[in-house]
């Protein structure tokens, strides 16, 4: 690579933050795991975030990587022995035909002010364009990236490197599951709980379904492999509505018994939500949801959550405030032509 080269596992990089005891390195195998979830729980309370890192999760993600070599396309930084940050950079077709080129850089808050971060990022976009001189010259290429909007520290490298925002999301939460409204489904469907049997049946309706949302990559076989092994994947919580043998639609429902824990409550997700062509514009989306408030409810729940496009075509935003939920957070979507 042009500004960095990886030699015996270290990373020597240009304009190196003049830090006592910084390293930069690669990774080193599952034993970087643990130093990994450290990091993303140690920067929680600062970026306001509410996802909860583990060790069985991180590996279940890494036992399934898709475009992206860990040994090669991730960094660690390293200050007198003790991991405080790293990053990786993949990419990925996307349904338009174009490809999008993704990386993050976590690192713990403390050592924000020190220009670790700038460097982790400017090391994984020129691993990115090396990735990317192989691609075919014809396809749209471009970075792609996310943050909350509390994550202030992200959101200003990013921009500061040219990268702009392009679209908004919200995270919402419905704050109780009383008053749970009556949404008869259109004649002709049933819903049923989900099962291991019907799970990828499920899942490539969502796959077909969810082609049509904006900035989509392509599903891939690892995917279904990986969401298979989450530890909150329970089919049995699902609603999906079906005609004949046909899958119309679905709310795939989960409950994150860590982030709970974490935070004291009893949340479940109303999330993903899909509903193929042929049925959308019918109110099964509405009825389905109202469903699933029922079922988490029956699980212990007090309270249901998802996440949304702000500008989602289909309306979806719309359904979420009148099914009760509320915006509670906002996400970015940031892009720069590679």
């Amino acid at each position: 690579m042009s500004n960095s080269t990886l030699l015996e596992n270290e990373i020597v990089v240009a304009d190196k933050p003049a830090v006592p005891g910084l390293r930069f390195r690669g990774f080193q195998g599952e034993s970087d795991f643990v130093h990994m979830v450290a990091v993303v729980n140690g920067s929680r309370e600062a970026d306001q975030g509410e996802w909860v890192g583990s060790l069985e999760e991180t590996a279940t993600d890494y036992a399934h990587l898709v475009n992206s070599d860990p040994f090669t396309d991730m960094i660690f930084a390293e200050v007198d022995g003790e991991v405080v940050g790293y990053g990786r950079c993949w990419w990925n077709n996307q349904v338009d035909g174009s490809i999008a080129y993704l990386f993050f850089a976590h690192l713990l808050p403390e050592w924000r002010h020190s220009g670790i971060r700038r460097v982790m990022v400017r090391h994984l976009k020129q691993r990115l364009y090396q990735i990317a001189a192989n691609h075919p010259a014809d396809r749209e290429k471009f970075f792609m990236n996310w943050a909350m909007q509390a994550e202030t520290d992200w959101n200003n490298l990013l921009l500061s490197e040219g990268h702009e925002i392009v679209r908004y999301g919200f995270s919402m939460v419905r704050p109780n599951l009383d008053n749970i409204p009556h949404c008869p489904l259109p004649t002709g469907l049933e819903v049923r709980r989900g099962s291991d049997a019907e799970s990828r049946q499920i899942w490539e309706a969502a796959r077909e379904a969810f082609r049509d949302h904006w900035g989509m990559s392509e599903w891939n076989e690892a995917s279904f492999t990986a969401w298979s092994e989450y530890p909150d994947y329970n089919p049995s919580l699902w609603q999906i509505a079906w005609a004949g043998d046909e899958v119309a639609g679905g709310v795939l429902n989960f409950i994150d018994e860590k982030e709970n824990e974490a935070f004291n409550r009893q949340r479940g997700y109303t999330d993903p939500i899909f509903v193929r062509r042929p049925w959308r514009k019918q109110g099964v989306a509405k009825a389905l949801i109202a469903r699933s408030f029922a079922v988490l409810k029956e699980a212990g729940m007090t309270e249901a959550a998802l996440g949304v496009d702000a500008e989602n075509p289909s309306g979806a935003l719309y359904l979420y405030r009148k099914m009760g939920f509320e915006e509670v957070k906002r996400s970015m979507t940031f892009k720069k032509p590679l």
